[in-house]
């Protein structure tokens, strides 16, 4: 397992953090975390470059901080903050050292190491609250960019016959193999992967990732739905709703329902026979 490097960025706001968040994807970097202080940026320690990251912020005449992140002391750092997180009471996540949440119909062990997707952003949350408004019975669920698979462990308990979860890192494929065991699942696969599968067809995507990526890859996405299947996309701002919608509209995706929470948004589309 890989050491990673963790950026800190003095940005001033959401628009900064935006802007950002683009650039660094294009430059390796595969995971970003608003706090109130700015963005962190995390790239494996391997494909660092600080000519490279220069660059990309000179523009915005910030400054950074720079820190290596094991994964011991990553762990350490998230088990003292990490907190149980609740979606009304439909489901609650937790980590193994919280006692068992009562009052929810469903509960997900999750031990998210580097990878991300523990439900504390908006963008988590919302999907997990969208998914009550889906039938997942006997259905086929593809989970593209699984980070810590909290929403392919979901898709199975909500009663998903056979889930794929897809993620290019390396992290995140050891962490989601990790808490889909520890949640006794059955249906999930974990693979390695960077795009929709071009040979399978789903009854439902789910796919919490950045804008950038969903762009691209709509109508990969499109194509591997079945008719009348759905969409359930998160990972932007609410302000770049349009984008997503014109996109999936294109390769006949119909917006059926959308969702917002502190700026982020999620958006459900439905594929049109």
């Amino acid at each position: 397992m890989n050491n990673y490097i963790q950026i800190s960025l003095g940005t001033k706001n959401e628009q900064e953090n935006e802007l950002l968040i683009a650039l660094l994807s294009e430059a390796g970097y595969d995971a970003f975390e608003e706090s109130a202080n700015g963005l962190h940026a995390f790239i494996p320690e391997e494909l660092f470059n600080v000519d490279q990251l220069q660059q990309c912020i000179q523009p915005f005449n910030i400054n950074y901080q720079q820190e290596l992140i094991t994964p011991k002391n990553w762990n350490a750092e998230w088990e003292s903050h990490y907190e149980p997180v609740i979606v009304d009471q439909f489901v609650a996540v937790r980590a193994h050292f919280h006692e068992p949440i009562p009052n929810v119909q469903h509960e997900i062990v999750i031990t998210p190491k580097m990878s991300f997707g523990t439900g504390h952003h908006a963008t988590t949350w919302q999907v997990m609250k969208l998914m009550q408004d889906i039938d997942f019975k006997d259905q086929t669920v593809f989970d593209y960019g699984c980070g810590t698979a909290v929403l392919a462990i979901l898709a199975e308990k909500l009663g998903a016959a056979e889930v794929l979860a897809v993620d290019y890192d390396d992290w995140c494929i050891e962490n989601s193999i990790e808490n889909v065991q520890n949640n006794q699942c059955k249906t999930i696969t974990v693979e390695k992967g960077d795009a929709p599968p071009s040979n399978k067809t789903f009854h439902i995507i789910l796919a919490n990732i950045n804008r950038h990526i969903l762009l691209a890859n709509m109508e990969a996405m499109s194509a591997s739905l079945l008719n009348n299947g759905y969409l359930l996309i998160s990972g932007f701002y609410a302000s770049e709703n349009h984008l997503l919608t014109e996109a999936a509209e294109k390769h006949g995706l119909q917006l059926i329902k959308e969702s917002e929470r502190h700026s982020w948004s999620s958006l459900i589309f439905q594929k049109l026979k």
